[in-house]
């Protein structure tokens, strides 16, 4: 078993960077995560918003660790479950896969809260835990899969701030757009005075 944890600040309240989290995929940085299907939604009773998805994922397993582990399957489902308190301001996403359990398991953490001294930026801790089962190296295999699960976590934190971009974006454009349609209303209420 391997685990592997970090910590990460945006520069961004946890409003924004909650609704980045909710659109992360699809996104140029992750490729890797080709579907998302959102198989439950609810609100409980104390007005946390609970999320179960199932992601698809092309693991980029290097050929050693498919040969080592006996497969050469790359198309692996992973099941997400995430809690987003409005209230205390704290989001709390759990993942695991449902592919090829028999071999690894890797169970992931991350919670969003905010940042303890700023109110305009965002704690992300985040951790994993890998076990491969049943196969000699197992030990390396865990470090090799840690170095990837560091790596697509930069991936996912560089997807966030480009969500985060393009949200600004599309509220900078609903803003001039709203602008334009009130003077042009204004100017056509002008015009039959």
């Amino acid at each position: 078993m391997k685990i592997w944890s970090s910590e990460h600040v945006f520069g961004h309240p946890w409003d924004t960077v909650i609704k980045a989290a909710m659109r992360k995929y699809p996104n140029p940085m992750n490729p890797c995560v080709v579907g998302v299907d959102v198989l439950d939604r609810s609100l409980d009773n104390q007005g946390r918003l609970h999320s179960h998805r199932l992601l698809s994922t092309e693991w980029g397993l290097p050929n050693i660790v498919k040969a080592i582990l006996g497969t050469s399957r790359t198309l692996t489902y992973i099941k997400e479950h995430s809690v987003v308190d409005p209230v205390e301001k704290k989001m709390e996403l759990c993942s695991t896969n449902i592919t090829l359990t028999n071999l690894v398991s890797v169970d992931e953490r991350l919670v969003y809260t905010p940042h303890p001294e700023n109110p305009e930026k965002t704690v992300l801790t985040q951790e994993a835990i890998i076990t491969v089962k049943g196969v000699s190296l197992s030990s390396y295999l865990e470090s090799l899969m840690a170095n990837t699960i560091s790596s697509n976590a930069r991936k996912g934190r560089d997807a966030l701030e480009w969500v985060i971009g393009k949200l600004n974006i599309e509220f900078e454009e609903l803003t001039s757009s709203t602008r334009e349609s009130m003077k042009s209303g204004m100017a056509a209420a002008s015009a039959e005075n």
